[in-house]
């Protein structure tokens, strides 16, 4: 009877033991995959600010390198047209790159929204100088031109009562889809801009006649106004995105992130579980910790000196990690509140 026992009590031990390894296993390959879910998070976004491989004409390699000087990094043939463009242009773009801040902002939200470049945004600069009602000889209406047909067609609202491709979130959000469907089409970003000007046909007519999906090679199988409007988002582009960026930080700046970096590692912040994501557009942190629950005091320590590094560029942002999934659900509503605060003070 003892042997019997001893026998019930061996196999229950080994089940328990059993059970007990499968267990560790399941959850050891669950935190694997979290951690390479968090990791290919962090470089989808990571890809998505770097990789110029859709701007195929505009750039020599398809990797834009944040830290190497732009202009080494443009396709030569555009260096002459960039250079004239910011002789006529480049005073009143400058001005530009405050007073429409706001906007662009905005533009960054949406467009990343549909997966496009936020250097698409340029493309509304040369378009409409960001002004809503503005209306071309054509008939294309607001900040990005859109033909009535086309606005009707992406679900705005344009009758002789209301007009909302005045309006610019609306007509930004239309815009999207439109470039997105011209991508899909001719997969570069420079033919997107040319087609967006003269039509998909004309671009299809260039590329058979010039037997090229390369911009400098088809050109002149373009009208020319469509040649120029390129040329004129190659150099608004130039111009918002040569000399600015990462890397701008004052001296001050850089001596007031690292003091406040150190001083968070003191408090002990570094210990607090977070994940990184990379945004763009002004966000407020204020805002941000609103609608996430969060201490103000908490979020400046994990990120010093937030509001002004999100107006610089780009920015890797921390925060806990049970707060980044929220974060991702409210992003836009974030944004958009944001951008009206800015707006509004």
């Amino acid at each position: 009877m003892k042997t019997v026992k001893f026998s019930v009590k061996l196999r229950r031990l080994i089940k328990s033991l059993l059970v007990a390894v499968f267990i560790f296993f399941i959850a050891l390959a669950g935190s694997a995959f979290m951690s390479e879910g968090s990791d290919s998070k962090a470089a989808a976004v990571d890809s998505l600010m770097t990789d110029k491989s859709g701007f195929k004409s505009l750039f020599v390699a398809s990797y834009f390198d944040p830290t190497k000087p732009y202009v080494t990094q443009l396709n030569p043939k555009a260096v002459p047209f960039v250079q004239n463009y910011i002789k006529s242009t480049g005073p009143e773009l400058e001005k530009m790159k405050h007073w429409g801040k706001p906007y662009f902002d905005m533009y960054d939200g949406i467009l990343a929204q549909h997966g496009i470049p936020v250097e698409l945004k340029y493309l509304s600069v040369i378009e409409s100088s960001l002004v809503s009602n503005v209306v071309s000889h054509a008939g294309a209406v607001g900040p990005w031109q859109i033909m009535d047909y086309e606005a009707r067609r992406m679900g705005l609202r344009v009758d002789s009562e209301k007009d909302e491709r005045t309006n610019f979130y609306k007509s930004t959000h239309a815009a999207a889809r439109i470039l997105k469907e011209l991508h899909r089409e001719f997969n570069d970003w420079l033919l997107v801009v040319g087609a967006y000007n003269c039509g998909s046909g004309r671009m299809r007519q260039a590329i058979r006649k010039s037997g090229s999906k390369n911009f400098w090679d088809l050109q002149y199988n373009l009208p020319e106004e469509t040649r120029n409007h390129v040329k004129r988002f190659i150099g608004t582009h130039y111009i918002f995105e040569g000399s600015g960026g990462l890397t701008t930080m004052t001296a001050d700046e850089i001596t007031d992130f690292n003091a406040a970096k150190k001083q968070a590692k003191a408090d002990g912040l570094t210990a607090i579980p977070t994940e990184t994501i990379k945004i763009a557009g002004r966000y407020k942190a204020a805002i941000i910790c609103d609608h996430l629950g969060m201490e103000i005091g908490v979020f400046n320590k994990l990120n010093p000196n937030f509001d002004k590094m999100i107006a610089i560029g780009n920015y890797v942002m921390h925060l806990p990690f049970d707060k980044i999934d929220l974060f991702v659900a409210k992003k836009p509503a974030i944004l958009n509140e944001s951008v009206q605060f800015l707006l509004n003070n």
